[in-house]
């Protein structure tokens, strides 16, 4: 009897950590290049049940058959979907348009391509590419950036912003050490002046865009604040865009990919399979409470 109460408290958490994870996505709906997360669930393995001396005419074990118990969370995968791009006409705010193609795939609107003997690709994604306190490159798609008192670009959290050098970009003029404020960003993420001449670096080198290509985002971990990271010995997976149909716009921003509709009723789900499973265990704890203080007075 107990197998079903650990069967329905294995389903009350996975919906549970369902709920978190829809919660959190309507929580940055407005959370510019956010990409929301969709809980996936995986089933325990099957057991075989028998059935042990349960008659003069069975003196062995008899297989009654296979049965589940439960499901748990398993991972919280992002759907890297394009989102909305809102204009903003501030020159600071970028925004990525990614639709990279990978030779024999045809990818539906999840990102995703299945071929006829199931092998499975994850449509490439562009990301900014910024560094943090410790040096270490994280990956996003929120482009608010600002310029810091020392004219370095920056991100709403205070990241650098990686140019295509490698080094953090400086809005500076390398003779005057004025700030830049009237430039423009090209397609491919080149800076120029108003009059389409590229504005050269510190290091006297053109300044752009690092944007990096990542050919399975579905590897990059969440670290919080809209960055991304790659685990240890999976630097493979990541390279920086060359000819990839990846464009940057200069005064829009990707707004989050959320679908809030599908998010509201994705929750109610969750919460009426919580509530199902919750009556399950109501069920087994008032059997087990007549098992206990009735059949056991007989």
């Amino acid at each position: 009897m107990l197998r079903g109460l650990y069967t329905a408290a294995s389903g009350m958490i996975a919906q549970q950590r369902k709920h978190d994870i829809v919660t959190n996505n309507i929580a940055n709906i407005n959370t510019p290049g956010f990409k929301g997360g969709n809980g996936i669930n995986r089933s325990f393995p099957e057991v075989l049940i028998s059935r042990i001396r349960s008659g003069k005419d069975e003196p062995g074990a008899v297989n009654v058959g296979r049965i589940n118990t439960g499901v748990m969370a398993e991972e919280n995968v992002s759907l890297h979907a394009q989102g909305d791009i809102q204009e903003t006409n501030n020159p600071f705010d970028f925004a990525l348009i990614s639709d990279i193609q990978v030779p024999g795939a045809q990818f539906d609107a999840s990102g995703k391509y299945v071929d006829a003997n199931g092998q499975r690709t994850i449509q490439p994604q562009a990301f900014f590419t910024v560094r943090n306190a410790n040096g270490e490159e994280r990956y996003t798609l929120n482009g608010k950036f600002s310029v810091d008192a020392g004219g370095q670009l920056i991100d709403s959290e205070g990241h650098q912003v990686v140019g295509g050098d490698g080094q953090p970009i400086t809005l500076l003029e390398p003779a005057t050490r004025t700030p830049i404020s009237n430039f423009r960003i090209t397609k491919e993420g080149l800076f120029t002046n108003a009059d389409g001449q590229p504005l050269q670096g510190i290091s006297g080198q053109p300044m752009k865009l690092m944007i990096s290509r990542v050919d399975d985002p579905n590897q990059l971990v969440r670290e919080g604040n809209g960055l991304y990271r790659l685990d240890a010995g999976q630097a493979a997976l990541v390279r920086p865009v060359t000819t990839e149909k990846v464009e940057v716009r200069q005064g829009s921003i990707e707004r989050s990919n959320v679908d809030s509709g599908q998010s509201m009723v994705d929750m109610m789900s969750a919460l009426r399979a919580y509530e199902a499973n919750q009556k399950v265990i109501q069920f087994y704890d008032k059997s087990m409470e007549k098992a206990v203080n009735e059949i056991g007075r007989v």
